[in-house]
């Protein structure tokens, strides 16, 4: 059997590092190709982002219970108070039903007590989420 000297041993292990790097390299030119509706989906979902705000914003919660009564109630609501946006939040195990988006407590008081006359269990949340 035959052992490699150190320098040998060397002078294998320097060409190893030094020539396989050109054997196996690319050049760094990439092409994406992509649908133009893309951006454009891109952007809208942007916008939609930046004016979702939940942990600033009071919201009313008008129901708290089971899915269909929490469907019925939001679509009962849309009829009543049409200025008003309204979402069904799931949170385990019970369907809510959360109205108006107010940037401050006083005017989501003021709202409170227009809706407390038809939803006489309304009361107002700070969500934080």
């Amino acid at each position: 059997m035959r052992f490699l000297t150190i320098r040998n041993l060397f002078l294998v292990a320097f060409l190893a590092l030094f020539s396989t790097p050109d054997l196996f390299a690319q050049d760094g030119n990439m092409t994406v190709s992509q649908d133009p509706k893309f951006e454009q989906l891109l952007n809208e979902k942007r916008k939609i982002n930046s004016s979702i705000t939940v942990n600033d914003r009071y919201k009313i919660q008008i129901y708290n219970g089971e899915s269909e009564t929490a469907k019925k109630t939001l679509g009962d609501f849309r009829q009543n108070f049409k200025n008003f946006d309204g979402t069904i939040v799931f949170s385990t195990p019970t369907y809510k039903v959360w109205i108006g988006n107010f940037k401050s407590r006083i005017e989501a008081e003021r709202n409170l007590a227009e809706v407390k006359k038809k939803y006489p269990n309304a009361f107002l949340i700070k969500p934080n989420k």
